[in-house]
This record gives C-alpha cells, structure tokens and sequence, in this order.
C-alpha cells in the first residue's frame, strides 16, 4: 500500500474519530439558555423569577443531567434572593439542584430544523429532597448540530414534594404577607451544544 494511500486511510479514521467524539455529549449553552419560576403570593401577584448559573449534559445514549446554582436564584429584589438562599433553599447545607432523566438517543441526533414534542420524564432534587418530575418539551435540531430544548408548557411543582413547607412559611412571615402558592410554574429553554 502506498503512503499516500495509508495518509489518507489515516486522515478519515482521525476524522471519523474527531466527528464521533464530537457529538458523543452535547454540552449545556448558558448563554443561550433560560430557567424561569413564577411565585404568587398574596393569590394575585405573579413575579417570574430566573436562575443565573446552571450547567447540563446530553450523552449520545440520551442521559440528560441539569444542575442549577441555588444561590444564582434572581428575583430583582437582592434581600428576597438572600432570603430565597437561606430561608427557602438552605443553601449553607445545599447549595443545588438538580435534574436526571433518560431521553430516546435517537432525539440527541436531530437533523436542522427537524422538530420532536416529547414529554421527558425524571427526578428532580431540591434541597436534598428528590421527586418525580415529568416536562413536555419542544426539542428542534439546529444547523451546527446543537440541539434546543424549550417547555412547550410550564411544569408545575408542588413545594410540599420537596418538604419545602417550612421555608415558604417562613418567607411568608417575614415579608408579612397573606399567602404564597405552593404551586410553581417551572419553565426553560436550554440549548445543548457539540
């Protein structure tokens, strides 16, 4: 065999290798990417409220993994976030949370503008306490290979699913407030990049 020939053999085997390990995990995009909760308190009163920092995973055999910074919590109002932190979250003992699901592999290798409606259905960990979370969700393949996940309705959390009771109590007293739902719309758009 010439060595041309074993060059070239050789350059699509790096290329092959390089394309695969490319696209084996798809990586979260913050820049590209939201986590949005709305709060109601007083039964009127919606606010929407986001995390900053948060990171994720999609391996080729569809193991989706999304942790959030806790104490990235973002209401606008600084003294609400640190109450959030401490009274809600407890985040001197637990600074995340945290979301693990399985997805059909097939879904990580969507072809640009190919579009799938799923429901994505794992655990989510809040403050130590984990519950079965299921989310419907847009996923819509893009031109580079990344992929974008965004809720095609929001989720709703119950608080009491991660013995959050306490902690809503005691933001309801401290800002001397009538009430605060229990109940949580969850809502994202997350981008997975090669």
């Amino acid at each position: 065999m010439s060595k041309s020939i074993v060059n070239s053999v050789a350059l699509a085997i790096a290329l092959s290798l390089s394309s695969f390990s490319t696209f084996a995990q798809l990586t979260l995009d913050k820049a590209h990417s939201t986590i949005n909760f709305i709060s109601t308190k007083n039964e009127h009163i919606s606010e929407t409220h986001t995390f900053n920092h948060f990171s994720g995973e999609l391996s080729e055999k569809g193991k989706l993994a999304i942790t959030i910074d806790i104490s990235s919590v973002e209401t606008i109002i600084p003294i609400r976030n640190e109450r959030m932190q401490k009274m809600l979250f407890n985040i001197s003992d637990y600074n995340s949370a945290s979301f693990i699901a399985q997805l059909d592999p097939a879904l990580t290798k969507l072809q640009a503008g190919e579009m799938k409606r799923v429901t994505v259905a794992g655990e989510m960990m809040i403050a130590g306490n984990k519950a079965p979370i299921s989310f419907e969700v847009v996923l819509t393949g893009l031109k580079d290979g990344s992929i974008n996940a965004t809720t095609a309705t929001p989720t709703i959390l119950n608080v009491s699913d991660f013995n959050l009771d306490e902690g809503i109590a005691a933001l309801q007293k401290i800002a001397n407030l009538k009430s605060i739902s229990k109940t949580v719309p969850l809502s994202f758009s997350a981008t997975f990049k090669p």
